[in-house]
């Protein structure tokens, strides 16, 4: 298991719940706008399981949850072991992820080793390949959708939003796919100096406005990140 981060106290990752994030090395696609490249290019294991655990442990009572980030958790086989090892000590376990692995994520939701999701849609999905270096299937994506949509699971959806990327065509279109989603959050997008891509910049306030306008006629719960009290915190992962 490549445990590459751990951000050891976080009250933006897991809605609602005083959490840890531990961020797992390696992904299957290529976003321009992904803010750990790091990650993605050249992981490293920073910590084993063994030391996560130990810290989990010392942070009984005082955490609530763990958030596993990435990458990309689901390429990992050992991720239900690590599920199950978090779970086993107390702790909610939130999932963030692409959706390339509808597979892993049913066997999570069936065998109950997470407790919420937070799926990123990116563009339509027909623009995977084209626009993220997505070399899987786009069935898969679909999937993973067509599994949340089902609400066996509290989840929400992510979009990060780039003003060289995105386009109301492209935001009508993704959000023609997103019809029964129960909750999308749009987030602008962040230079971290960990970019994989160059001379990306964030939407306009006005595109940001007009894009959740558009998504708002596909997904009536669809907010603009912080600006919904209740339960709008989340990494912004990409």
């Amino acid at each position: 298991m490549m445990i590459s981060g751990l951000l050891k106290t976080t009250l933006l990752d897991y809605p609602e719940h005083v959490a840890a994030t531990v961020f797992l090395g390696g992904c299957n696609m290529c976003c321009p706008f992904c803010h750990n490249a790091s990650l993605v290019f050249s992981p490293m294991e920073n910590y084993t399981q063994e030391e996560l655990l130990t810290f989990l442990k010392k942070r009984a009572g005082i955490l609530e949850g763990v958030c596993i980030s990435g990458g990309e958790p689901t390429i990992h086989p050992e991720l239900p072991s690590l599920a199950k090892s978090i779970k086993d000590l107390g702790y909610k376990v939130k999932l963030d992820t692409n959706g390339s692995n509808p597979k892993m994520l049913s066997r999570l939701i069936s065998q109950k080793l997470i407790d919420y999701v937070a799926m990123d849609v990116k563009v339509p999905f027909k623009e995977y390949k084209k626009l993220l270096g997505y070399s899987g299937k786009e069935s898969c994506l679909y999937e993973s959708l067509s599994l949340l949509k089902s609400h066996v699971i509290p989840y929400e959806l992510r979009t990060t939003l780039v003003q060289e990327v995105h386009s109301p065509e492209l935001i009508h279109a993704m959000g023609f796919e997103l019809i029964g989603a129960a909750k999308l959050y749009l987030q602008n997008y962040v230079d971290t100096g960990d970019i994989i891509g160059s001379n990306l910049h964030a939407v306009s306030e006005k595109n940001l406005r007009e894009y959740a306008e558009i998504l708002q006629g596909y997904v009536p719960a669809t907010y603009i990140r912080g600006e919904q009290s209740s339960s709008n915190n989340s990494t912004k992962r990409m």
